[in-house]
């Protein structure tokens, strides 16, 4: 029966053994150029620094571009509300590098803060308001005075070791759903926004694959050049071709969404930037506090925490670090509400998250290093300062960054995916946690988001708009969704006993659920200039 076929060739040779191995698993992530305490040379490090700065500047310009002119603003309050956006971008990054969890992770304005943020906006008390100037400071007083009391939530439960406790549940089954949608749940953000200009949108992100993924597979040589600074060889080219194609007359007689998707000249910043401006607290006046606001903005901070604790998870891996030990989690967690404090006293508008994208780019590069980071924390203030300059590049059109994020978006839900080593993939409890949290993340975020499209207003609807806002914030984010899904399933499906424990991949974090019991936690994580005695990690 089981004779050769035609070919006369005898029987295939047995695979050896230690082929017939699975991959084996690995708590930091191998092929890393440099990892979080190894940085590049000076001058690779300025220019990556550079690129991270590039790829930051998306969420800075696209929120205020969405924000101002709903709140009476023009291109004047937009530039300052981007500068501003930048400067308290760069204070926050560094902070979060140097105190925080120390991992390269950028903190920037956050897309969750947006529907509550329109909430102010509508409120009935700036309705009456002629002077567009004026309405748009008074609503701007009302956001920070929001952000300042939503500042509060992170900073308690970060610095009183809350967080910590909570994070010494999740285990890398959890981790999944909540990373890889931290990633897959931004999908609107990637090629329906590169769609609305296809012609820079589509030669951008093949430019990208061309110098990131194929032409290092076919150029051998030692430096790892192309894929490196990918991003930067490829926005040049494109931001050119895009501006050839404006100045050529290609958008003359096209539709006003068009010409503000493609043309490189309509962001409308660059003449509106002061040449030289210091962002400085309470710019725009002296805070206004409501209260239902305020918890509104509470609600939309949390869903903020929840994602934020994906993307450092992502970050971690990406910085080839050991998995991130929850009381070190805890302390980035705090920080990043100083950082959100900071958002309300300055008044960005908007509050601060782990930036997505920069964690897709450490992947990209596989440079992830601290020191990298902190050069692009240094970009951002200086071009905050520098009105003009910042201007310029804050200008490059949203389709090329929207390319940009088809890239890194998968990468990092891809790192939520690669925790999957460390469970039993054949266990059925496994594959109903991960598959049911991943879907219903998917699913439910669908449904309000499609409903508030068609309506005007989220399924949840009553008078007061603070409430809506919390219920309907948290249920739009795929990550927060999946990741509190999967979490409570996983805990509440526990059965205590050592099977159950080796397939959610609990043994595999054990050692790192307290920053005493790995040697490496205080190699990646402890604090400068000695602190940690005054401030202990447990």
């Amino acid at each position: 029966m089981a004779g050769g076929g035609g070919g006369g060739g005898g029987p295939a040779p047995q695979p050896k053994q230690e082929e017939l191995q699975p991959h084996p698993v690995r708590d930091q992530l191998p092929n890393i150029s440099y990892c979080i305490t190894s940085p590049p040379p000076w001058p690779e490090a300025i220019l990556m620094g550079f690129q991270h700065y590039l790829v930051m500047l998306g969420t800075t310009v696209l929120i205020p571009s969405t924000l101002v002119p709903q709140m009476g603003g023009g291109n004047q309050e937009k530039a300052k509300m981007i500068q501003t956006l930048q400067f308290v971008a760069g204070l926050n990054t560094y902070l979060q590098t140097m105190f925080g969890t120390r991992l390269p992770a950028v903190i920037g304005g956050s897309y969750t803060y947006v529907p509550t943020t329109i909430s102010i906006i509508l409120a009935g008390r700036y309705s009456e308001i002629a002077d567009p100037g004026e309405k748009f400071e008074k609503i701007m007083r009302g956001t920070q005075g929001a952000l300042i009391v939503a500042s509060t939530l992170q900073i308690i439960v970060g610095f009183s070791g809350l967080w910590r406790n909570v994070a010494r549940f999740l285990s890398p089954l959890a981790a999944v759903p909540l990373v890889a949608l931290s990633g897959f749940g931004l999908y609107e953000l990637g090629f329906p926004v590169l769609a609305k200009c296809i012609e820079i949108g589509l030669p951008q992100i093949i430019l990208l694959l061309v110098f990131s993924q194929y032409i290092p597979h076919l150029v051998k040589g030692e430096g790892r050049v192309y894929d490196r600074f990918a991003v930067i060889f490829s926005v040049v080219i494109v931001w050119i071709y895009a501006h050839l194609l404006t100045v050529g007359g290609a958008y003359k007689n096209t539709g006003l969404k068009t010409q503000i998707s493609c043309r490189t000249d309509r962001a409308g910043i660059i003449g509106a930037a002061p040449w030289i401006r210091v962002p400085y607290p309470f710019q725009w006046g002296a805070p206004t506090f409501d209260a239902g606001e305020s918890f509104a903005m509470m609600a939309a901070s949390f869903v903020a925490l929840v994602e934020s604790t994906g993307a450092f998870l992502a970050v971690s891996r990406y910085a080839s670090a050991t998995p991130l030990p929850p009381s070190v989690l805890s302390r980035g967690v705090g920080w990043q509400g100083v950082g959100i404090l900071f958002s309300g006293v300055f008044g960005t508008g908007n509050g601060s998250s782990v930036s997505v994208e920069n964690a897709g780019l450490l992947a990209l590069t596989r440079v992830g290093s601290r020191r990298v980071v902190q050069i692009s924390a240094g970009f951002m203030i200086f071009f905050s300062i520098l009105g003009k300059f910042g201007a310029v590049f804050a200008s490059i059109p949203a389709p090329i960054i929207a390319a940009l994020y088809c890239v890194f978006f998968a990468y990092v839900g891809s790192a939520g995916l690669s925790l999957l080593q460390f469970c039993n993939l054949n266990s059925f409890r496994t594959k109903f946690i991960m598959g049911f949290s991943i879907f219903m993340g998917l699913s439910i975020p669908q449904y309000f988001n499609e409903y508030t499209d068609v309506n005007g207003y989220g399924p949840v609807h009553t008078g007061a708009r603070w409430f809506n806002d919390m219920i309907n914030v948290p249920f739009s984010s795929g990550a927060f969704v999946a990741g509190v899904l999967a979490m409570f399933l996983d805990v509440s499906l526990d059965k205590k006993d050592s099977t159950t424990r080796k397939d959610r991949g609990m043994h595999w974090w054990d050692r790192f659920r307290s920053y005493k019991t790995d040697t490496r936690s205080e190699e990646f994580y402890r604090l400068p200039l000695n602190l940690n005695k005054f401030f202990p990690s447990v």
